[in-house]
């Protein structure tokens, strides 16, 4: 199914953004575990609505588990199911865009998939909403990763083309990132992009961004070609949240215009480790972890929804009609994704190391 991901770790997501609750059926948690509730609640925190630079909609984003527990609070071997109620929907926000699809949306490419019939409340299972469930997975994965030794963080890279600074990749930015909604190196860029995005707020548009994520620790050897390689299967995760349109490992398409003795990485060896003197692979070669750092980068397009009118048509009419959209928008996504980002890529790697 469309909303499953993982072999061994699998993680089914549910809902739509106004339907009474969302939530995350998994399967592969090894018995016996106590999830930490109070590391899973903070951060889903950090992807909730209601932040200075967000959708003024709130939402407590609180999981409540309803199955997969024994009666000591431990995974038992049964599929873990975990609910998260909606409580501060304004459906009727919606009700001009069933005939009206929102430009760049997927409001008309649904009504012709599910003949009209889909839920167009909040986007419904197209909403950035259901990357609370993954967060809820994500950190799961993430506590389970930390075990051996893997740690996953991500930074915001750029907002509006305001960029944060460049960093090492052989040892990348896995504590000391500035605090609030935009993690960066660079203090300053985060204030720069902060204004970018309140300014396209101002002017009922939106900014889009990317956001940077790093895996510390993983060893070497993880994945398969050609068709389940790190790459294949992080990106998976990482296209099923809304609003990414691109992604990218190591140098990505800047290596395009490379020479072949600037791009590849010397080999060395460290403490009897085998390692790479740069990291321009990010990590991944063959689609096989290197036992560098991985580095991974998801680009996020502007927010669909804007007050500014655009052109798009009537579906009941079949003809050209005025767009401008109302109720409670992100002006710019990117601060809210980097845990998304974040989950996706521990719900990845989890299941890859499992599956080795």
């Amino acid at each position: 199914m469309s909303n499953r991901l993982g072999s061994k770790y699998v993680v089914q997501i549910f809902g739509q953004s106004h339907s009474p609750m969302i939530g995350a059926v998994i399967e592969g948690l090894p018995a016996g575990i106590v999830p930490d509730m109070e590391f899973i609640r903070a951060f889903m925190a950090r992807r909730a609505p209601g932040g200075a630079l967000s959708t003024a909609r709130r939402e407590a984003d609180v999981p409540r588990i309803i199955s997969g527990l024994n009666d000591r609070g431990e995974t038992c071997g049964a599929p873990l199911c975990a609910v998260i109620e909606n409580g501060d929907a304004r459906s009727r926000d919606y009700d001009s865009l069933r005939d009206v699809p929102r430009p760049g949306h997927a409001d008309y490419t649904a009504a012709v998939k599910f003949d009209r019939h889909n839920d167009i409340r909040g986007g419904g299972q197209f909403s950035g909403r259901l990357t609370a469930p993954l967060c809820f997975a994500g950190a799961l994965a993430l506590k389970q990763l930390e075990q051996t030794g893997i740690r996953v963080r991500a930074r915001v890279l750029s907002v509006a083309g305001i960029r944060d600074a460049d960093v090492d990749p052989v040892h990348p930015p896995m504590d000391g990132l500035c605090e609030g909604p935009l993690p960066c190196v660079d203090p300053e860029a985060a204030r720069r992009m902060a204004e970018a995005i309140e300014q396209a707020r101002a002017e009922g548009d939106s900014v889009g961004g990317v956001v940077e994520c790093f895996a510390d620790g993983l060893p070497a050897g993880l994945g398969d070609p050609m068709f389940d390689g790190v790459e294949n299967r992080v990106a998976q995760a990482l296209f099923g949240i809304p609003a990414v349109r691109g992604v990218e490992f190591g140098l990505g398409f800047a290596a395009a215009e490379l020479k072949g003795s600037a791009h590849n990485d010397a080999f060395i060896v460290n403490d009897g480790r085998v390692l790479t003197e740069t990291n321009r692979h990010g990590g991944v070669l063959g689609g096989i972890t290197s036992g560098m750092p991985l580095v991974v980068r998801a680009a996020f397009k502007p927010t669909p929804s804007i007050a500014r009118e655009q052109r798009s048509v009537s579906l009941s009419r079949g003809e050209v009609a005025p767009l401008a959209v109302s109720g409670r928008h992100d002006p710019c996504i990117v601060p809210r994704a980097v845990p998304v980002v974040e989950a996706a890529v521990a719900c990845a790697l989890y299941d890859l190391l499992l599956n080795d």
